[in-house]
C-alpha cells in the first residue's frame, strides 16, 4: 500500500491503551532521529512523552498528537481483531485507526517528506506526542508545557491531528475548543427512618431545588466563536439499598462546558452561591480540565490550514470550536495558535472504528503543505 498505511498499520499492532505506549514512541523516534530530527523522551510517572524538533532558530510549528487509545471493548464484538489491521470495502479497520495511529503515521510521513524536500527550511518544526491523552491526562502533555515554561520552549503554530472531520477530510477543521470544568458535590444530611421524617435530613430533598436552580441557570450567552455554556449532571448517587432508609450523604457529578464569554471562577462562585441560598449543607471538589482557547480570524495558521483544505480537498472548511477538549488546551496558554485538523471522527472510540484508506493517504499532503507554506 503506501508509506502511511504500512506505518499506521505498524502503529494498530501496539496494543497501547493508556498509558502503555507499547513501543510506538521509539519506533517513531527512530524514524526521525534518521533523517536528522533531535530527539527528546520526556518520562513522568507511568506516562512515555516525545519531542522531536529539526531546524533552529525562528518560528516554531509543532504537531501535536497520542499514541495511547482507548479500550477496545469485547474483542468478539469486532469484526475483525481490534488490534489486527484489517482492510474492507476501502476502509482500514483497528483501534487507534482515527483516533489518532493514522493522524500520528501522517505526520511522521509529513516530517520526513518536508526535511528530506527543505533541508534549510526556515525555524523549526516538531512533532509532540504523549501516551496519556485518553486517560486523567495528567503526566502527557500538561506535564510536558510544564517543562516548556521551564526551559523556554516556545511554539508559535500548533496542529493537533485530532479527528475533526464530519463527512469527508478537511470538511471541518477546529480553531478553539470549550473548557471542562467537573465538580464532584457532596450534600450532608441525617441519616433515619422513612417513617420519622422528622428526625432525619433527607440530602436529596435538601438539594432538589438547587439542582433544579442549577440545570435552568443562563451562565451566559456565549459569543460569536462560541454557543452559550452548558451545565450537564452526570451521576447522582444516595441510599443504603433499602426502600425505608433516608440517606444520610448525596454524592452529585457536574460539567460545566464553558465558552471565553465565562471564567471557571464565577462559575465556581455562582453555583455555591446558588447552593447555599437554597440552605444545602455541601462541600464541592472542583477539578478544571482545561480553559477554553481560540484561534482567532485572521490568525496565519488558521487561515493556511483553511486554504490548505480548500486547495487539496476541494472544499471550504466549516471553522468550528465544537466538541470535547484536546491537549490543544495546554499548548495554547504557550502563546501557540492552535487549530486541529484530522480525519472522520464517526467511528472513534466506537467497535470497528476505522479511517478511509483513500482520505489516509492524502492526509500527509495536507500536513506536509501547512510545513511548506509556513516554513518551506
Amino acid at each position: 500500500m503506501s508509506v502511511v498505511f504500512d506505518l499506521t498499520c505498524d502503529l494498530i499492532r501496539r496494543r497501547s491503551v493508556t498509558p502503555d505506549d507499547a513501543g510506538c514512541l521509539p519506533l517513531i523516534a527512530e524514524r526521525l532521529e534518521r533523517v536528522g530530527f533531535r530527539i527528546e523522551h520526556l518520562r513522568y510517572g507511568d506516562v512515555d512523552n516525545l519531542w522531536a524538533t529539526h531546524g533552529n532558530a525562528g518560528p516554531t510549528l509543532a504537531f501535536l498528537g497520542h499514541t495511547d487509545v482507548v479500550p477496545s471493548g469485547p474483542e468478539a464484538s469486532w469484526q475483525s481483531p481490534p488490534f489486527e489491521p484489517s482492510v474492507r470495502d476501502g476502509r482500514l479497520y483497528g483501534r487507534g485507526a482515527a483516533d489518532m495511529k493514522g493522524s500520528v503515521a501522517a505526520m511522521v510521513v509529513a516530517l520526513e517528506q518536508f526535511v528530506a524536500a527543505h533541508p534549510q527550511h526556515r525555524g523549526r518544526v516538531g512533532l509532540l506526542l504523549t501516551s496519556d491523552e485518553e486517560g486523567v491526562a495528567i503526566d502527557g502533555v500538561r506535564k510536558v508545557v510544564e517543562h516548556f515554561r521551564a526551559v523556554g520552549e516556545k511554539i508559535d503554530w500548533c496542529v493537533v491531528g485530532e479527528p475533526s472531520a464530519k463527512e469527508k477530510l478537511g470538511d471541518l477543521i477546529r480553531v478553539g475548543r470549550r473548557g471542562s470544568l467537573s465538580a464532584t458535590l457532596t450534600v450532608r444530611g441525617v441519616q433515619g427512618h422513612v417513617a420519622y421524617p422528622e428526625k432525619a435530613l433527607n440530602p436529596i430533598h435538601a438539594l432538589a431545588p438547587a439542582l433544579a436552580e442549577l440545570t435552568a441557570e443562563r451562565w451566559d450567552e456565549g459569543n460569536e466563536d462560541f454557543p452559550p455554556t452548558s451545565m450537564q449532571v452526570s451521576n447522582i448517587n444516595a441510599g443504603t439499598g433499602a426502600n425505608n432508609v433516608i440517606p444520610g450523604t448525596l454524592t452529585a457529578l457536574f460539567n460545566f462546558r464553558y465558552s471565553t464569554a465565562s471564567r471557571a471562577d464565577d462559575l465556581r462562585a455562582r453555583s455555591e452561591a446558588i447552593l447555599r441560598r437554597h440552605g444545602v449543607d455541601f462541600h464541592i471538589d472542583w477539578h478544571l480540565s482545561g480553559e477554553p482557547f481560540l484561534t482567532p480570524v485572521g490568525g496565519l495558521l488558521r487561515e493556511t490550514v483553511a486554504a490548505v483544505c480548500r486547495d487539496l480537498c476541494g472544499i471550504e472548511p466549516e471553522q468550528s470550536t465544537g466538541g470535547g477538549t484536546s491537549d490543544g488546551r495546554f499548548i495554547a496558554p504557550l502563546g501557540a495558535e492552535v487549530v486541529e485538523l484530522g480525519p472522520v471522527n464517526a467511528t472513534i472510540h466506537k467497535v470497528d472504528e476505522c479511517v478511509d484508506v483513500a482520505e489516509l493517504d492524502q492526509l500527509p499532503a495536507l500536513y506536509r503543505t501547512v510545513c511548506e507554506r509556513l516554513l518551506g
